[in-house]
């Protein structure tokens, strides 16, 4: 009589052939998988753009910050925005620091994790780094950047110029790890222009290894108020061209 044993297991051949059809699959599935990820994070970057340009007029039209007290509405920073930073104030109509506790925005406008901004005043989202810009006065015809100080707000010993800061800010996204995160980068101002680029050049964007400056999509570098250089070749990295977001 012939017994069968009924705790037979698979053999060699048939263990190498699911391997083999596992590693198949995780082959194709992988690539989109990931592809999947950074158009994800691509995406959300523009809607956290597009936000921050919601926001940026709405404190601007209410006029929460108006360091020179002349009644004109000033743009904010992320922290500022998020209400974990004072916002800056009006002394004998200079800008100055505002009160720990007293002068913070309430309600906030921008969710409470932008008020989180790193050693290099970035605050980060969904694989990418954000950094606003803010408007320094204007000297030899032109507008240099202030970026957010570490830890969120202003640095006191450079306040963004209150005129200025009524017209002009802008903020810059890139991956916090290019082609890991996203490849891509993005920049809007003021204006709400939303520009894109696709971040390809010998030396992208790419964590805090190479951040955009502030003048990296303007006309003029070193300056805010010269325009926005669309269509052509930055005059900052000579390599990227920024587009608008479609």
């Amino acid at each position: 009589m012939i017994r069968r044993n009924s705790k037979a297991g698979f053999t060699l051949i048939e263990l190498m052939i699911v391997v083999a059809i596992i590693a198949i699959i995780a082959s194709i599935a992988i690539p989109k998988l990931m592809s999947a990820r950074l158009s994800a994070n691509e995406a959300a970057a523009i809607s956290t753009l597009r936000s921050i340009s919601s926001a940026q007029a709405q404190v601007q039209s209410s006029g929460a910050v108006d360091t020179d007290g002349d009644g004109g509405g000033e743009y904010a920073y992320f922290a500022e925005l998020a209400g974990a930073f004072p916002m800056r104030v009006s002394a004998a109509g200079a800008p100055a620091a505002g009160a720990a506790g007293t002068d913070l925005l309430n309600p906030a406008i921008l969710a409470s994790a932008f008020g989180t901004v790193d050693a290099n005043g970035y605050i980060q989202r969904s694989g990418y780094y954000f950094r606003m810009f803010l408007p320094a006065a204007t000297a030899a015809g032109a507008v240099a950047g202030i970026g957010e100080n570490a830890g969120g707000g202003a640095n006191p010993a450079s306040f963004p110029d209150p005129n200025n800061g009524e017209i002009l800010w802008c903020c810059y996204a890139w991956p916090v790890d290019h082609n890991g995160t996203g490849n891509r980068s993005f920049f809007i101002n003021q204006e709400g222009d939303l520009l894109q680029c696709q971040n390809r050049s010998a030396t992208p964007f790419d964590g805090t290894t190479l951040a955009p400056t502030y003048d990296e999509c303007y006309l003029t570098a070193s300056d805010m108020s010269s325009g926005l250089n669309v269509g052509a070749a930055s005059v900052v990295t000579l390599a990227n061209v920024w587009v608008p977001v479609q």
